[in-house]
């Protein structure tokens, strides 16, 4: 009898196991919600500031706890930037939200929703300037100007 109580137990484990409910599966979510905000985070390092020779990175606009990755479904993820400007009445905030936000649409390996928002109580206009960074009609009007999408390009250009 205990014999046939012990390959039941293992037998039970390995189906729950196998189908993701038991907590080798649910231990393995954090792991791999965690590799893939790393990935995001290694694009996003190397943007450039658009009025400094620094990075994102360098400037501590960026780090790796500014970036959280959730799973929305097997396919697809919801990808959440929080950054912060050097100063709090900074005139490129906006820019390097959108900076952000073409390297990620271009980069990203897998399906992903997108938000970047500026850390909170860090900007004197972050409401506005989230709004605009957000919205897929005024980031693809600013994609079409000529001069701001040069200053874009460069400032996502991967460093050699």
């Amino acid at each position: 009898m205990q014999r046939v109580s012990g390959l039941l137990s293992w037998t039970l484990s390995r189906v729950l196991w196998l189908s993701g409910l038991s907590e080798p599966g649910a231990a393995r979510q954090p792991r791999i919600m965690e590799e893939k905000a790393l990935e995001v985070y290694d694009l996003i390092r190397t943007i450039r500031d658009p009025e400094k020779p620094n990075t994102l990175e360098e400037l501590e606009v960026v780090s790796e706890s500014c970036v959280e990755v959730q799973e929305i479904n097997e396919e697809e993820y919801l990808v959440t930037i929080r950054f912060t400007p050097t100063v709090p009445h900074c005139s490129l905030a906006t820019l390097i939200g959108l900076c952000l936000r073409v390297k990620l649409q271009r980069c990203l390996p897998f399906k992903h929703k997108l938000e970047i928002y500026i850390s909170e109580g860090t900007h004197s206009t972050e409401e506005d300037i989230n709004k605009q960074i957000n919205d897929k009609e005024r980031v693809a009007a600013a994609m079409e100007n000529p001069n701001l999408r040069e200053i874009v390009e460069q400032c996502v250009l991967e460093p050699d």
